[in-house]
């Protein structure tokens, strides 16, 4: 059973999935209980990804990256999220927020910073959730005040993934207190080396144990002038934009997970007897099965469908939030329900779909939980 097959895959997609799941069968499978155990940082992996061209190189080719596309980047999320979300996780991570730089930084704010991720000497990353705010990207209190020299950021921000490892954030700050609550928003850029930036790992979560995220701590850090990243004021529209694209991507961590769920569960259930036969051939099994087939066939056709939409800017924020939405909660179905086929096994540690279960948690929560999503699709979707 191959259910990430190229049929819905563009042309130009299909030499880099290929390549995405050799890497995944080498590095990431094999090391993933392991891992997922420990819990620890995947360096080795990560600079094996990295050998492979297979990190980082969404940034374009004029800034050093090879320029992969929306779809590109979704065809090697989905090999790699099937392999192991925690592991996935990082490998994605290394060069996040770079794309809002890229879109909205100066010429010199590119060279300086885009340009050593592209070529994997540093990492990235993007700091935006708080520890008491999430989804509301305009309820945000961490603060950057405009000083002679430049701005002063104070406050937390939570769920940062590389908030330790990278060597520069883009952060979310807000800078004004305007009527216009979503036009109070900048992002910048911030070394992580910068005095009063401090950072420290979260404690271990449920899944995805392979990614770190950290809690920063912004006390007086003072940032250039030349770090403010677009304009004054326009932080939540380019942030917004951004998730757009990572929506369309998550939508693929959510078909990734489906189709490790449900092979291992086909696996399984072929395997395994009892009362005189094996679960597959029981007509509830078999039923089961059926559902999550279809269940997954079409939130992947959906997803394929999102990223030509995003890509093209039609009507992205609708298809961001629509495909993000069925395909993570589409994951945790064919997780639960390959648990329960499973059944008294499935709580063991040694079996794979115990740990899908925990990972497909954490898809539905984060870029946006999928609450606010269904708002987004009910007011961009003409419902």
């Amino acid at each position: 059973m191959d259910l990430l097959d190229e049929s819905v895959v563009p042309e130009h997609a299909r030499e880099v999935k290929r390549e995405a799941r050799e890497f995944a069968d080498e590095y990431i499978r094999p090391n993933a209980e392991e891992y997922f155990r420990s819990g620890e940082y995947p360096w080795e992996i990560l600079e094996a990804g990295m050998d492979a061209g297979l990190v980082a190189q969404d940034i374009s080719e004029e800034y050093g990256g090879k320029g992969y596309d929306l779809e590109e980047v979704l065809a090697i999320n989905e090999e790699f999220y099937a392999a192991d979300a925690g592991i996935a996780l990082t490998l994605m991570l290394a060069s996040f927020g770079c794309e809002i730089v890229e879109k909205y930084g100066t010429e010199e704010q590119k060279d300086e910073y885009l340009r050593p991720v592209a070529a994997n000497e540093q990492l990235s990353g993007l700091a935006v959730s708080e520890p008491q705010t999430g989804s509301d990207m305009a309820g945000m209190t961490t603060k950057a005040e405009k000083t002679d020299e430049g701005w002063v950021l104070n406050g937390e921000k939570y769920w940062v993934g590389n908030a330790v490892e990278a060597d520069w954030l883009t952060v979310y700050a807000k800078t004004g207190d305007g009527d216009d609550r979503y036009g109070n928003y900048s992002m910048f850029i911030v070394e992580t080396d910068t005095p009063g930036y401090e950072a420290e790992h979260i404690p271990e979560k449920i899944g995805m144990r392979a990614s770190k995220q950290g809690h920063i701590v912004f006390d007086d850090c003072e940032i250039p002038e030349e770090n403010l990243v677009g304009t004054e004021g326009g932080g939540f529209y380019a942030l917004a934009d951004f998730f757009n694209h990572g929506r369309v991507v998550v939508g693929g961590h959510g078909i990734g997970l489906a189709a490790h769920a449900i092979e291992e569960t086909w696996e399984f259930v072929h395997e395994r007897e009892a009362f005189g036969r094996t679960l597959s051939e029981f007509q509830s099994t078999q039923h089961i099965l059926a559902d999550l087939r279809m269940e997954y066939e079409s939130a992947r056709a959906l997803n394929w469908r999102a990223a030509r939409k995003v890509k093209e800017n039609e009507d992205a924020g609708f298809w961001a939030a629509a495909t993000k939405t069925k395909s993570t909660e589409m994951a945790v179905k064919c997780a639960e329900r390959g648990m329960q086929l499973h059944g008294g096994r499935s709580v063991l540690e040694e079996y794979p779909i115990s740990r899908i279960y925990r990972d497909v948690r954490i898809p539905v929560i984060y870029e946006g939980a999928n609450e606010i999503q269904r708002n987004l699709i009910y007011r961009q979707g003409g419902v």
